[in-house]
């Protein structure tokens, strides 16, 4: 009697453990995407607001890595890591966890804005040493772009026209005959949006050479030559998009007529998004194929880009993309060995694969993968990241359920030049 009198007291003393272990809080979807987006950039905007990102960050290099100026991994870690998350800090500010960590970041990155362009900091950046340095200006360009009451007006007039001088400096860089062209299309129609002295022709050369480039149903080549690779996810779409929409603000009258360019560039982006939808399997894991692949979720840019901008085509509902993506999400960055010991991304696609960088890959670069965190722009009551997790495509085909067919698409919208 006494043993099971002691048995009884030990299992009531128990139940609170037991009844603390389930009332442990369970993560919501955007909750880890937060987490996720401040694991990236908390180490590179802390210390660049301080101008200690060059003194402190743990760098790797492609093993095949050219002979250019090293220092471009600082500038391509930045430029693209605020590409990614600068729809993000656009929203409001409020009191909740995720509000007062998109606070500090903001408050980082303004900080780091003007040290990247201030000659006296030890984070001024490559401006002007590299080809390179064309590719990453305009990632820093595009991020101002995605933020631009948030990120570009804020900035005091000596940082804004220092971000002037050194885009404009980037014209004395000749583009390689492929997506380059978009960054110089990118920083130029910045340029314009800003009232400041932009080069026209290097705005419509580019948009034209896109148009001869696209091979279509949404897909662009790389330059004269079509590369079963993920440029037109990297670059293409998002960057001529965003072009078009720089130009429509600034008022640019030129030859071109830029809106209704940007209405058929939309829709073609609306279709590569469907395909990116379909490339993700059950299992959250899609084709890796071409070059660039250690960019890791980048390869999703256009289907995020649609998904902020809130123009998901009627084939995808808010909550099969964001199922989807944050399937992909965990299915990548679940795995060991994604970040370094000081906090910042390995090279590889899943966890650290250094050999299968390119010869222009160095860790900075890889932060192309924060273009797909585009969707934190958008409030956490809005419908993406409220509606209830739906099926995708490939859970619903090989789940034996009912699945949209899969067609051509062709433009329908037509443009002339205006004089």
């Amino acid at each position: 009697m006494k043993r099971t009198l002691l048995l009884v007291a030990a299992v009531v003393l128990l139940l609170p453990l037991h009844a603390a272990k389930k009332a442990k809080h369970v993560q919501t979807e955007r909750e880890y995407w937060c987490s996720l987006a401040y694991q990236m950039a908390q180490p590179v905007l802390e210390n660049m607001a301080k101008g200690e990102l060059q003194k402190n960050m743990q760098t790797e290099f492609s093993p095949s890595f050219d002979n250019r100026d090293r220092s471009v991994v600082y500038m391509e870690t930045f430029g693209r890591l605020m590409a990614g998350i600068a729809p993000w800090l656009t929203l409001p500010d409020d009191d909740t966890a995720e509000g007062l960590q998109r606070r500090q970041l903001r408050e980082w990155a303004l900080a780091a804005y003007k040290n990247s362009v201030d000659p006296d900091s030890p984070d001024y950046l490559c401006w002007g040493k590299a080809g390179q340095n064309l590719v990453d200006a305009a990632y820093i360009a595009e991020s101002f772009l995605r933020a631009w009451d948030t990120l570009w007006m804020p900035l005091d007039e000596v940082t804004k026209q220092r971000y002037i001088k050194e885009f404009q400096g980037m014209r004395k860089i000749d583009p390689p005959y492929t997506n380059w062209f978009l960054f110089s299309a990118t920083t130029e129609s910045l340029l314009a949006k800003a009232g400041a002295q932009y080069d026209e022709f290097r705005v419509n050369t580019a948009c034209r050479k896109v148009e001869e480039w696209y091979v279509g149903d949404g897909w662009y080549a790389d330059g004269p030559v079509f590369a079963f690779d993920y440029y037109s996810s990297y670059v293409f779409h998002a960057m001529y998009l965003e072009t078009l929409q720089a130009m429509v603000d600034a008022k640019a009258n030129t030859r071109l007529d830029y809106q209704k360019y940007h209405d058929r560039a939309l829709k073609r982006a609306q279709k590569f998004a469907i395909i990116l939808e379909r490339f993700i399997s059950p299992e959250g894991t899609f084709p890796v194929v071409g070059r660039s692949i250690p960019y890791r979720m980048a390869v999703m840019q256009p289907l995020a880009l649609m998904a902020w901008y809130q123009t998901l085509p009627a084939e995808l509902s808010n909550g099969q993309v964001r199922a989807a993506l944050t399937k992909v999400f965990h299915r990548m960055f679940d795995v060991p060995k994604n970040f370094n010991e000081g906090g910042y991304l390995t090279i590889g696609f899943c966890g650290s694969q250094p050999d299968i960088a390119d010869w222009y890959t160095n860790n900075g670069s890889l932060y192309m993968t924060s273009l797909a965190f585009m969707p934190l722009g958008l409030p956490a009551d809005h419908p993406f990241w409220t509606d209830a997790p739906e099926s995708w495509t490939q859970v619903k085909a090989w789940g034996g359920q009912p699945f949209p067919k899969d067609h051509r698409w062709s433009d329908d919208i037509r443009t002339h030049d205006k004089w």
